[in-house]
């Protein structure tokens, strides 16, 4: 009889895998997956940066003939359509594995229930649900851009206890301390893709990279909302984007001899349908986002921008960091105004932890359900 405790000890390995491969593995998701014979572990693996070749692929590799009889244990349901590579679910089957031991439901339309079949059809012994909300945590981007049609949000926020980015004159650098800073770029490297609007881009000139040691490898994608295609081909962001992919969204009546400069440094232009203001519409940005394969967005600026994800309702996450400093009402708020009229109509987050780092404090929260 099988141990529920032993599925338990095995799927927090295949996890740490899973985790292990968050922000590196677009347009597929994080899995992780472990094969167990005889009480040891004969292979394991996690999706491979860039997404290939999947989990359950590198641990059979590893595991050669001991596969058989193994059980399989993945955070993810077993994919069971053919792209370009074979379905792992087959692949599952092929190895002889006696039992498969998934986290969670894969819901995107060409699986959503079809690897579990394959292998019930095989005769091998499935269960579901072990670890499932630890493995929802870890591949929620994919869930997201799945089943939402979008990326999953994190709005990052670095501020005074007041909650200013910076002073009345527009200084801003810097408020938080080294390990905060360094948190913020090491929290990049988990991430798909990156967000700042075109003023954040004209004012800081940011370079929007992982710089944390060891993760340079890892920076997302940096994407600027620039209705009027601002950005200046001199800028870092341009001038690196040829080594480091950078998009534009704006609105679809762009100039197209901006574009086309653009275009011609490296930048990939991107148009989605304006708001009433002229400005390309955050829910359309972010569904072309998820189109291109983003899962996971860090939006760091600016004020604009951050009221325009909050009060479009599209934040999944806060991440806080708090300098121990005042900077009084003359300085800049982080979020734009909501125009809440009561409390009540403010839009609400639940804390989920606490963390000091050196001199400042990250907050993080997450949407009320």
């Amino acid at each position: 009889m099988t141990d529920a405790a032993d599925d338990r000890r095995w799927m927090e390995l295949a996890l740490r895998l899973a985790r292990a491969a968050v922000g590196d593995t677009a347009e597929n998701p994080p899995v992780g997956c472990v094969l167990v014979r005889g009480g040891r572990v004969v292979g394991r693996g996690r999706t491979a940066a860039g997404g290939r070749p999947h989990a359950e692929a590198v641990a059979l590799a590893q595991a050669g003939a001991a596969e058989r009889g193994a059980t399989a244990y993945v955070t993810l349901e077993p994919c069971a359509h053919h792209g370009r590579t074979p379905p792992c679910a087959e692949a599952l089957v092929a190895a002889g594995v006696a039992r498969v031991v998934a986290a969670v439901g894969d819901p995107d339309p060409r699986v959503d229930g079809g690897g579990f079949e394959i292998l019930r059809r095989a005769g091998i012994a499935v269960t579901v649900g072990v670890g499932e909300q630890a493995a929802a945590r870890a591949a929620e981007g994919f869930l997201a851009r799945v089943a939402a049609g979008r990326p999953h949000v994190t709005l990052k926020l670095a501020t005074s206890l007041d909650g200013r980015i910076a002073t009345a004159s527009g200084a801003s650098r810097w408020i938080t301390g080294a390990a905060a800073r360094a948190h913020a770029h090491a929290m990049r490297a988990r991430q798909d893709a990156i967000l700042v609007g075109i003023g954040t881009a004209l004012a800081d000139d940011p370079a929007l990279t992982c710089r944390a040691p060891g993760l340079a490898g890892r920076s997302p994608v940096r994407v600027v909302l620039d209705s009027s295609l601002r950005l200046s081909p001199d800028s870092s962001l341009v001038r690196t984007a040829r080594a480091a992919p950078t998009w534009v969204v704006t609105c679809t009546d762009h100039d197209g001899g901006r574009a086309a400069a653009l275009v011609a440094r490296g930048v990939e232009v991107i148009a989605a349908e304006p708001d009433g203001t002229g400005r390309p519409a955050i829910a359309a940005a972010l569904v072309a986002l998820a189109g291109r394969g983003i899962g996971r967005l860090l939006v760091e600026g600016g004020a604009g921008v951050a009221r325009s994800v909050v009060a479009a309702g599209l934040v999944d996450e806060i991440a806080w960091y708090r300098a121990p400093m005042l900077l009084g009402g003359d300085g800049l708020a982080a979020v734009d105004p909501l125009r809440a009229a009561t409390p009540a109509d403010a839009p609400r987050f639940e804390r989920q932890g606490c963390t000091v780092l050196g001199e400042d404090v990250l907050e993080t929260y997450r949407r009320r359900p």
